[in-house]
């Protein structure tokens, strides 16, 4: 797989776990369950960019990323995936993801690539994972489906010092179509929050998981 990313953005992304970069706009949003949101206007798209700071409680790096990287695993515990693999295209590796979307809403449909980097800054143990949309032309738009085209996101997890895991995460989605922009950042803020709290879930359950796909 050839890279996609480059060394400075996996290092910006690991050091807002000590540092947030909150200048040039950025505005605090909500905070809930001990996770802190912040967000940016977007002036083109009337869309917000937002930045998460938090701690997962129950469950460690290595087993965090794990689950975030597990496809498979993720088709059992989120119920908005409707279609998500991986395939080959070129040489390059990407990611197909159908979401689903409320009636009377079409569903939305991702294509993207992302990679994952265990750093070690003067002995710590830093994974982060980065993703960004990408055109395939292998993959065309589905009839019915919006396929989203302007979407990054960046995940940085360390150990909090205890049993938890210390994230940081940013990103950007905009998903097109008729969707009122208030909408969308209104389901951003209830949003973020519920995918932690299920990731903490499927994490609790992922040893069970892996001990059942196993037999």
């Amino acid at each position: 797989m050839s890279l996609c990313f480059t060394d400075e953005q996996f290092q910006d992304a690991w050091g807002e776990l000590d540092e947030p970069q909150l200048d040039g706009g950025w505005e605090f949003f909500t905070e809930t369950m001990g996770v802190k949101i912040y967000r940016l206007f977007d002036k083109e798209t009337g869309l917000y960019e937002y930045k998460v700071f938090g701690v997962l409680s129950s469950c460690d790096p290595d087993l965090c990323v794990e689950v975030y990287m597990d496809l498979a695993y993720r088709k059992q515990w989120d119920g908005y995936v409707k279609e998500l693999y991986e395939k080959d295209y070129d040489g390059q590796t990407s990611i197909y993801w159908e979401v689903k979307y409320p009636f009377p809403l079409s569903n939305r449909d991702y294509v993207y690539m992302r990679e994952r980097r265990l750093l070690k800054p003067e002995g710590r143990r830093i994974w982060v994972v980065l993703a960004q949309s990408s055109s395939v032309p292998q993959c065309p738009e589905k009839s019915g489906i919006l396929r989203v085209k302007d979407y990054k996101q960046s995940l940085a997890m360390e150990s909090d010092g205890a049993s938890g895991t210390k994230v940081f995460m940013n990103y950007f989605d905009n998903p097109g179509g008729s969707i009122p922009t208030w909408l969308i950042n209104w389901a951003a803020k209830s949003g973020v929050p519920a995918f932690l709290t299920d990731m903490q879930k499927a994490c609790k359950n992922y040893p069970e998981y892996c001990k059942k796909s196993k037999k």
